[in-house]
C-alpha cells in the first residue's frame, strides 16, 4: 500500500477513534529511525491536558487494534503521548485549547504594522483567532500565522 494512503487512512481512523473517547487527535508522526518504524500519536483533551495513565491506556488499546486488524504490514513501535505545552499551535483546535492562555504569534503578513504579537486568546472562530493584546482585541487569520506558541 502507498505510504501516503496508509498514513491518511490511519489518521482518519485515529480521529474517529479518539473523538469517540472525547479526545482530540493532534498529530501523527510516522517515520523510520534506523530500521524501526515509529508511530507517534499526539493526543490532547479539549478541556485540559491528557494524563500519563490515559496515554498508556490508549497505547495498549491502539496497539491491540493495530495488531488485530493487521493495518501495518511491518513491525512498528507505537507511542501515544501529549503534544506538550511548548508545541507549535497550528490548527483551529490548537488555538481553541489555548483560549484564556497567553500566546506569542509570529506572522507572515503585517497586522497593524507588526509581524509579532503577544496576547491572551479570547476566541477562535472560522479560521480567525481573536487575541486580547492588553491594548484591545486584534483578529489574526490562521493563514497569516507563521508560528505560534503558548507562553509558559
Amino acid at each position: 500500500m502507498d505510504r501516503e494512503v496508509l498514513i491518511n487512512d490511519f489518521k482518519a481512523f485515529l480521529e474517529g477513534f479518539l473523538r469517540e473517547r472525547n479526545l482530540d487527535f493532534v498529530e501523527l508522526i510516522y517515520r523510520y529511525e534506523g530500521r524501526d518504524l515509529f508511530l507517534r500519536v499526539l493526543v490532547d483533551k479539549f478541556n485540559g491536558g491528557i494524563t500519563l495513565d490515559e496515554c498508556a491506556g490508549l497505547n495498549r488499546e491502539l496497539g491491540a487494534i493495530l495488531d488485530e486488524k493487521n493495518i501495518l504490514e511491518n513491525r512498528f513501535i507505537l507511542e501515544v503521548s501529549s503534544p506538550g505545552l511548548d508545541r507549535d499551535l497550528k490548527t483551529e483546535n490548537d488555538f481553541k485549547r489555548s483560549i484564556n492562555k497567553r500566546v506569542r504569534f509570529f506572522l507572515n503578513d503585517y497586522i497593524k504594522a507588526k509581524l509579532e504579537w503577544e496576547g491572551v486568546v479570547h476566541k477562535v472562530d472560522s479560521g480567525v483567532v481573536a487575541v486580547d493584546t492588553g491594548n484591545g482585541l486584534i483578529e489574526v487569520p490562521l493563514v497569516k500565522i507563521n508560528k505560534a506558541k503558548q507562553e509558559i
